[in-house]
C-alpha cells in the first residue's frame, strides 16, 4: 500500500482538497478511508468527536441482515452477509461470533416455521460465508439448555449464528488512524457553518474550532454530506432539497447480571408491538433493545425516556420471569438516531429501508452528494458507492478500491491468532487486562506495553474495574486524536463504558494528562465537568447517586 503524505500545515486553516466529508461517523470516516486510498486528498470535518454521534448507539451486531429478508431485501441480505464476512477477516480482533437463540412462541405474529423457513434461506445465501448453520431447537433441549427462559406457550427455538462488534467506537477510531495514515485530514470538534454555494455549484464548506473559534474555509471538488440524522440541518436554508432523513430513535438499557440471565443473545418478539428485540451479553454485563420510535424532537437532545426503558424491562420480565427488574436496576441507557430514508405515511418503522443511496444533487447543485441511510455493518460498501461515484463527478478514471482486503490498523499481522497467543503469553499484566488490551487495540496492544515501559509512570492503573493503564489515555490523545476527557473516557479507552460510566475514574484520567500532556489544574477541572454533563444524555444511575448524596432515585426509582 502506498503510504501518501498528509497535506497542509498542521495549523492550516484553509485548505484546498478533491473531498470534504461532513461527519465523522462510521460512514464518514469509512469513506475518508477509501478516498484517501485511492489517491484523492480529504478533509473530514464534524463538530464532536468521531463516532460520537449514531455510530456510538447501535446494538453493537454485525448484522448478516437476517431480518430484512422478512421485507424481501435480498441485496442488502446479501451485502450484509458479504460485508460481515468481511470484517472477520480485515478486523478479526474487534469482530467476534455471536450466536442468538431466537424462541418461537404460540402468540408470535411471525410463525415458528416462518422464521425457519428464513433460517433456512439465509445459510444458502451465506454459504461459504456464513458463521455456521442455523438449527432448530426442541423445546425440551431449550428447557435444558435455557432453563430460566419462559416456557408458557414456548413452540421450539432456533439457534442462529451472527456477529458482534463489543466496542463499535474503536472500529471508528480505526477507521480513523488508517485514513489519516493514507493522507487524509480529520478535523474533529470543527463545525460546518455553511456550505460555499456559487452559483450551481458546491465548492466546499466553512469551518469554525468548537473550542478556539477560529474559522476556515475547506474548497473542494466534491463536498460529502455524511451527517447521518443531520443530513437535512446541513442542507437547510442553503440547498433546496426535500426532506431526506426520516431516522427512527433506538433505546438500549444496560445492566448488571439479574436472575435468570441468559448466557446467549436471546432474539425474540416483543408482546407488545411485534417487534423483534435483543437481550443480549456485553463485556460482563447486559443491554436489553432496541426500540424503533418515530422522532420529531432535538437531534441533539435524544434520551431514552421512562416509556422506553418500561418497554424493555416488561418484555425483558416477561420472557424471563425470574427477572423482576425494575428501573432502580437499570445502569445506564443509550439512545440514538438510526439515519433512514424518508418515507412518508409509514405505519411500521420496521418497512424503512436499512439500505443507503448517495444522493447526487446535480444539476442543480453540482459537486454536492448527500449520503441517506447507512449501516455500522455495511460502512465500509457505502464508502465504496461514495467514491467510486465522487470519482465520477471529478472526471478521474475510476481506481480500484482497496478496502475489501485492508486490514484495520489493529490487525496488521499476518496471524492474528499467533499473535494474540504470544501477546497473552509475553505480557507483563493479568490475563484479563491483558485480553482488554487485545480486544481494544489488536496489535496496537504492544504500543500501550511499550510506552508503560519507556515510564513506568504510565503502567499506573486509573479505573480498577477494567484495569485501564495511564499509557493508553497519553496514546488516546497523541495518537489517536482524543482532545476532550469524554473523547478519552467514551471511545478511545472506553472505561465510559463500565458500570458506573468512569466517574470513579474521571479524575484520575484528567490527572494523566495534567502529568503527561500539559493540561493544567484548571483545565483538568473543566474537563471533569464537562464529561459529567455529557454523561447526563445517558442517564446514569451513578450520577444520580453523586448528584442525591446516595440516593440517586425518586420515589418510583427512576434514575434522574
Amino acid at each position: 500500500m502506498s503510504h501518501h503524505v498528509p497535506f497542509g500545515e498542521k495549523d492550516a486553516v484553509d485548505l484546498t482538497v478533491d473531498l470534504a466529508v461532513i461527519g465523522a461517523g462510521i460512514n464518514g470516516l469509512a469513506i475518508a478511508r477509501d478516498a484517501a486510498a485511492r489517491g484523492l486528498r480529504v478533509v473530514v470535518v464534524d463538530r464532536a468527536d468521531v463516532g460520537s454521534g449514531t455510530s456510538s448507539t447501535s446494538s453493537r451486531l454485525i448484522h448478516g441482515g437476517l431480518k430484512y429478508l422478512e421485507r424481501y431485501d435480498f441485496a442488502l441480505v446479501h451485502e450484509s452477509i458479504r460485508e460481515r464476512h468481511l470484517l472477520f477477516r480485515t478486523a478479526p480482533h474487534l469482530i467476534r461470533d455471536y450466536p442468538m437463540l431466537i424462541p418461537f412462541y404460540e402468540r408470535n405474529t411471525r410463525p415458528g416455521a416462518l422464521i425457519r423457513l428464513g433460517l433456512l434461506a439465509f445459510d444458502a445465501m451465506a454459504l461459504g460465508r456464513g458463521r455456521g448453520l442455523s438449527r432448530g431447537v426442541p423445546v425440551r433441549t431449550v428447557a435444558r439448555r435455557w432453563p430460566t427462559l419462559s416456557r408458557e406457550g414456548l413452540r421450539g427455538a432456533a439457534l442462529f449464528h451472527d456477529a458482534q462488534v463489543p466496542w463499535a467506537e474503536r472500529l471508528c477510531v480505526e477507521l480513523l488512524l488508517d485514513a489519516r495514515h493514507l493522507g487524509a485530514r480529520v478535523l474533529t470538534h470543527t463545525s460546518v457553518t455553511g456550505l460555499i454555494v456559487e452559483g450551481d455549484r458546491v465548492a466546499g464548506l466553512r469551518t469554525e474550532d468548537v473550542r478556539t473559534g477560529e474559522r476556515g474555509e475547506v474548497r473542494a471538488a466534491v463536498t460529502v454530506n455524511a451527517a447521518g440524522p443531520w443530513i437535512d440541518r446541513i442542507l437547510d436554508g442553503q440547498v433546496e432539497s426535500r426532506r431526506l432523513n426520516g431516522g427512527t430513535k433506538g433505546s438500549h438499557i444496560v445492566l448488571d447480571p439479574f436472575p435468570g440471565a441468559p448466557g446467549t443473545c436471546i432474539f425474540f418478539e416483543a408482546a407488545a408491538d411485534g417487534r423483534p428485540i435483543f437481550v443480549f451479553p456485553w463485556q460482563g454485563r447486559y443491554v436489553l433493545g432496541s426500540t424503533d420510535l418515530t422522532y420529531e424532537g432535538d437531534l441533539d437532545e435524544v434520551v431514552a425516556d421512562d416509556a422506553e426503558i418500561d418497554y424493555l424491562l416488561a418484555e425483558t420480565n416477561r420472557i424471563f420471569p425470574q427477572a423482576k427488574l425494575t428501573p432502580a436496576d437499570v445502569l445506564w441507557s443509550v439512545a440514538g438516531i438510526r439515519p433512514l430514508p424518508y418515507t412518508a405515511g409509514v405505519s411500521d418503522n420496521a418497512k424503512i429501508s436499512r439500505g443507503h443511496t448517495v444522493l447526487n444533487h446535480a444539476p442543480a447543485y453540482r459537486g454536492l452528494l448527500t449520503v441517506i441511510g447507512g449501516k455500522l455493518t455495511t460502512h465500509r460498501a457505502l464508502a465504496e458507492d461514495v467514491t467510486d461515484e465522487a470519482l465520477r463527478v471529478i472526471g478521474r478514471r475510476p481506481r480500484p478500491c482497496v478496502t475489501r482486503t485492508r486490514p484495520f490498523p489493529g490487525a496488521q499481522t499476518s496471524d492474528w491468532p499467533e499473535f494474540a497467543r504470544d501477546f497473552l503469553r509475553e505480557s507483563p499484566l493479568d490475563g484479563a487486562s491483558s485480553r482488554r488490551l487485545l480486544q481494544l487495540y489488536g496489535v496496537r496492544a504492544r504500543r500501550v506495553l511499550g510506552l508503560a515501559a519507556e515510564d513506568p509512570s504510565l503502567a499506573e492503573v486509573v479505573d480498577k474495574e477494567t484495569g485501564a493503564l495511564a499509557a493508553e489515555v497519553v496514546m488516546a490523545v497523541r495518537e489517536e486524536g482524543a482532545v476532550t476527557l469524554a473523547d478519552v473516557m467514551l471511545r478511545r479507552i472506553l472505561v465510559g463504558l463500565n458500570g458506573d460510566m468512569g466517574l470513579s475514574s474521571a479524575a484520575t484520567c484528567a490527572d494523566v494528562a495534567v502529568r503527561h500532556l500539559g493540561w493544567d489544574e484548571g483545565r483538568a477541572r473543566a474537563e471533569v465537568a464537562a464529561y459529567e454533563n455529557e454523561l447526563r444524555r445517558y442517564r446514569p444511575r451513578a450520577l444520580a447517586a453523586a448528584a442525591g448524596g446516595g440516593a440517586g432515585r425518586g420515589s418510583d426509582g427512576r434514575t434522574a
